[in-house]
């Protein structure tokens, strides 16, 4: 079990007492120069947002292993054709805990709407003032939301109960929501919404979903919230709409690039990212480092699934997760 963090040693524990099961952890990634230190196990499990090089899959074929799983939802570091060729099936953990990252959106949303972030810097400054940050609440707004799956459908669902209006935006329409939110095309929610959700796989098709076009379309009262992938959002086109007050703020859970900064301590030092140095200069804008995931629930199911999905494999059968 590759790039283990202290918070899922427990969790592995946990699993290895239940299942009788051998379970090696190690911190570093899989890469070329690592991919040799497999040989001799049966299984392997990773975590990473850097891209799993061509020359490691041979490597793994060698060793006699016949999967990969990924303890995360996104698998796009994982070149599935080079899988493939050299014998492995690929998993992952689309579903580790919805609500997690749903309960982040709505954490976000709370925030934005309320100016909780910009309120935060007055207080520093010892300004304590409050005109011209009048809040709405969160009843009297309409959450529009892109990508109505497994999370996108549980932040409806969190929306929903406290009164919100929902409208939402997915390529496939599920007939058992439409009693929970309504069914539009994509501009019609970028038009309409006073938040954007953004609960999307990273995909060709999903890759600057929210450009430059995507932000002129949303109202300048409105707020994105981006709880999936950094690359969904045109990063640069985002800067410049928050420049130019085309939109009210954002809330980024993820970022483009964010494996050179994220989980990383950077105090004092120079940020690796002119794009970063800019949204934290914004005032309407709050950050936080890829912790959708993070919760005591996520963390035990991302482990669970993933090993589960390893021994189902090796015992011959076929996992649901399979990508």
């Amino acid at each position: 079990m590759l790039s283990v963090r202290e918070h899922e040693k427990a969790a592995i524990k946990d699993w290895e007492e239940r299942n009788q099961v051998e379970v090696e952890t190690v911190s570093w990634e899989l890469h070329p120069e690592t991919a040799p230190k497999v040989d001799g196990f049966d299984g392997l499990v990773v975590q990473q947002r850097s891209k799993i090089e061509a020359a490691v899959y041979p490597i793994l074929k060698r060793a006699n292993l016949k999967q990969i799983t990924t303890r995360t939802a996104g698998y796009d570091m994982v070149d599935l054709k080079a899988a493939a060729a050299n014998g492995l099936v690929v998993t992952n953990v689309p579903a580790y805990s919805p609500r997690s990252v749903a309960e982040l959106a709505l954490a976000h949303t709370m925030r934005l709407i309320r100016n909780l972030e910009i309120f935060d810097k007055r207080m520093e400054k010892q300004d304590f003032r409050w005109e011209g940050l009048q809040a709405a609440e969160i009843h009297s707004l309409t959450i529009g939301i892109i990508g109505a799956g497994r999370i996108g459908e549980t932040s409806a669902r969190i929306f929903k109960a406290l009164g919100a209006r929902v409208i939402a935006y997915d390529i496939k329409e599920r007939e058992e929501l439409k009693d929970l939110l309504e069914y539009k095309s994509k501009e019609e929610v970028l038009a309409q919404a006073d938040v954007i959700c953004l609960h999307v796989d990273l995909n060709p098709s999903s890759v600057n979903l929210i450009d430059e076009k995507a932000l002129s379309l949303m109202k300048p009262t409105a707020y994105l919230v981006n709880e999936c992938r950094g690359p969904v959002v045109d990063t640069d086109a985002l800067i410049a709409a928050l420049e130019k007050n085309k939109i009210a703020g954002a809330a980024l859970d993820t970022l483009t690039g964010e494996e050179n900064f994220f989980n990383f301590n950077l105090a004092g030092k120079k940020l690796p990212s002119v794009q970063l140095e800019k949204l934290r200069s914004f005032n309407n804008v709050i950050l936080t480092p890829h912790v959708g995931f993070y919760t005591n629930i996520a963390v035990q199911n991302m482990v669970d699934i993933s090993l589960n999905d390893v021994v189902t494999i090796l015992n011959g059968g076929k996992s649901v997760h399979q990508v």
